[in-house]
């Protein structure tokens, strides 16, 4: 029996029994499970008796590590201890006696196996399969002998093979192949942890390719932070293993992940159990990768990964102290001459987090470094202002030049979603001729569509679409689908425009009364009275020029015995001051120059030459919070940012200036802009056709009108 013909037994058990028992959706709560159960069975079947006898002798030598001595007498990563066989079971005449002894039987697993059953929470489904009189028959149906689970030949009489050997390769195809169709079949829920096969194909070939000839033997690791059902890990394993052999390399690839699903983790892990990998599924860790990182100290080769997007993580920023109080070295880096750069992100969207998980992770010493496979969607390209999480994140990436690459997928290319989506592809090691640059791929057009939707997925990466993607990303090549750029076109200046702040004071009846209750309101009655005093000799107003009105109030105040203090500056400027575009510029501080020195001056950065009582001096005005706006310079504008506020800003506000302590660097990519592609505007004769055609159709509409209404 064929892999294909092995994996619709198994599916076709589940409407068999499972149908009056299950949602159709909650199968593989039961199913993938017990797959898992069948085949370690069949594997351990032919040692069960060495491992029973092991664990008598240890038992009685009083041996409390036992764990490596079992698996020795299994020869497997895993064990089991009970003494049943699952065949044992199906003899059981009474339900709570199978109900029972197979519990025993789950309990004998070794906790490499114990920790795959906790996460499927397959106990939870025991009472349930009792109570409906099915779990009997589900171990007969997994029992079958028309199918072979075990990697032994099932054998005639004569000795001739009846049903071949299922090796671990075949059976892990058996199981990921029952993944995939339950993934399918609740595809609302497929494309959070099951990215399709041509997805993780396409990154497979981008880090893998440009690195092709310089594969040595030896020891390579590969690592998804986001690993769901392990999906990407084993096709990335294939595809570089393949490629090593096709270079007549040697290698040996150890397999790491981390998932917070518990199902999917339990699925990972599985996978790995069934195709012989016990120790690779080890490497397989339960929980938060942003909160609790299982590899903290761990380097790695090779990373690809689907993070969730769109997903909130705010429990783990908590769990880390919250935004302010975090210090975790992955999202807390030295750059920039900042020794507290931030990487950390809006709580409402954590995948550029998981992006800088990857990065801290990077091979520094080897001579190929890390190589990146990321997929996000569209927000990571731009959200997030200069100064922001996700602009740093992309700020240290461009500026450490580990971006090679970021292609444009096809829309509806997943599960569960119809966004845009785009595959990073990053390296700390970049080839000489992409140092310094970032190539573009517009990967959008470059589909065959599927005969029947899976979910959202409405299209597929075919074998010429991936070598047309992947050639396009080898050859460097520009054309209409492929742009390559300086790393500088995606970085800005956001630089702070600043305008002088103009008063105008009146010193009316009705003024000074408003004056007087917000002096009285915070204690300083003594400023009033100073106020009062000028307004006798200077009169109502208006008062254009705010300065010479507060030197008169200090001169009154002083008279009075009264320190004008900032406060008292301030609140003068804030409860009497009326903004008037007309009025002179509020000036916040004064420079004199030395005697005989030239003045330092810069009117472009709010520095002005000019004089008061007849001397020379250099003035700076108070800046205008409501006229403050400000402008994305982009790296490359030729001049840089006084260039640009001299063409742009000046001419329309000449008395603006750059307030240059508040210019902050920001990154984003722009897809839109660079492949855009105009729709060309309609012909004058063919928008007169339109026009023409809806005439006629007016008068015959109201022809029908008035026919109609004389019939009646």
């Amino acid at each position: 029996m064929s892999e294909l013909n092995i994996s619709n037994f198994i599916w076709n058990i589940a409407d068999d029994i499972l149908r009056d028992v299950y949602v159709r959706g909650k199968y593989r709560d039961v199913i993938l499970p017990m797959t898992v159960i069948r085949r370690l069975d069949a594997v351990l079947e032919p040692t069960k008796d060495a491992v029973l006898a092991m664990k008598t002798q240890l038992d009685k030598a009083g041996v409390a590590n036992q764990h490596a001595a079992l698996c020795q007498a299994s020869g497997e990563a895993f064990y089991n201890t009970s003494q049943f066989r699952l065949r044992d079971l199906t003899s059981r005449a009474r339900r709570q006696q199978l109900k029972a002894d197979f519990e025993a039987y789950l309990d004998g697993f070794s906790p490499n196996v114990q920790e795959v059953l906790d996460k499927f929470k397959f106990r939870n489904q025991i009472p349930t399969l009792v109570e409906a009189d099915a779990l009997g028959f589900l171990l007969e149906k997994f029992l079958d002998p028309s199918v072979n689970l075990s990697p032994k030949p099932v054998l005639h009489a004569d000795g001739t093979v009846r049903l071949p050997g299922l090796d671990n390769h075949s059976m892990g195809t058996i199981f990921e192949e029952l993944i995939r169709r339950f993934n399918e079949e609740n595809n609302e829920e497929a494309g959070e942890h099951f990215t399709p096969r041509d997805v993780v194909e396409l990154m497979s070939h981008l880090i893998f390719m440009p690195i092709a000839d310089d594969i040595q033997s030896g020891t390579y690791l590969v690592y998804d932070g986001a690993c769901g059902t392990g999906g990407m890990l084993t096709v990335a394993e294939e595809t570089f293993t393949r490629l090593a052999t096709e270079h007549s390399k040697e290698v040996s690839v150890h397999l790491y992940g981390q998932e917070v699903n518990p199902e999917t983790f339990a699925i990972s892990k599985a996978d790995l159990i069934l195709k012989g990998e016990g120790l690779e599924a080890e490497n397989m860790k339960f929980g938060s990768t942003l909160s609790s990182d299982a590899f903290p100290s761990h380097e790695f080769d090779f990373m690809l990964s689907n993070p969730p997007y769109g997903k909130s993580w705010k429990t783990d920023l908590e769990r880390m102290g919250g935004k302010k109080d975090i210090r975790d070295p992955r999202f807390l880096i030295e750059h920039g001459g900042d020794p507290e750069f931030s990487l950390i992100t809006r709580s409402s969207d954590g995948q550029m987090v998981f992006l800088a998980n990857m990065l801290s992770k990077m091979k520094t010493a080897s001579p190929l470094g890390s190589r990146i496979a990321e997929v996000h969607n569209g927000s990571s390209l731009f959200t997030g202002d200069a100064g922001s999480g996700e602009s740093n994140v992309r700020r240290w990436v461009i500026e450490n030049d580990w971006l090679e690459a970021i292609v444009a997928l096809p829309l509806n290319i997943f599960y569960n979603t119809g966004i845009a989506t785009y595959i990073w592809v990053l390296s700390n090691r970049k080839a000489e001729h992409r140092r310094g640059k970032v190539q573009l791929i517009d990967a959008t057009s470059w589909f065959r569509p599927l005969r029947k939707n899976l979910g959202k997925k409405n299209c597929e990466l075919g074998p010429d679409d991936l070598r047309r993607i992947t050639d396009a990303f080898m050859q460097g090549r520009e054309d209409e689908t492929s742009k390559i750029f300086p790393n500088a076109a995606f970085g800005y200046w956001k630089a702070t425009i600043e305008r002088p702040l103009r008063l105008k004071v009146e010193l009316s009846d009705v003024a000074l009364r408003r004056f007087r209750k917000s002096c009285a309101d915070v204690g300083e009655a003594d400023l009033a009275r100073a106020v009062e005093a000028v307004a006798e000799h200077a009169g109502a107003g208006p008062h254009l020029d705010f300065n010479r009105l507060a030197e008169q109030v200090e001169a009154a105040a002083a008279g009075l015995g009264i320190r004008m203090t900032a406060k008292r500056q301030k609140l003068l400027m804030s409860a009497l001051g009326v903004k008037a575009a007309e009025a002179a510029p509020v000036i916040r501080k004064v420079t004199k120059p030395k005697p005989g020195a030239d003045i330092d001056h810069d009117a472009l950065h709010g520095s002005y030459r000019t004089s008061i009582d007849g001397k020379p001096v250099v003035v700076e005005y108070e800046p205008d919070s409501d006229l403050r706006d400000t402008e994305q310079v982009p790296f490359l504008e030729d001049g840089g940012i006084e260039a640009f506020v001299r063409r742009e800003v000046l001419p329309h506000a000449p008395d603006a200036w750059i307030d240059a302590s508040k210019t902050v660097i920001g990154y984003e990519i722009s897809f839109t802009r660079h492949f855009y592609k105009p729709q060309p505007l309609r012909s004058l004769d063919q928008i007169e056709a339109d026009i023409r055609a809806l005439e006629r159709q007016a008068e015959g509409l109201l022809e029908d009108v008035l026919i109609g209404g004389r019939g009646a």
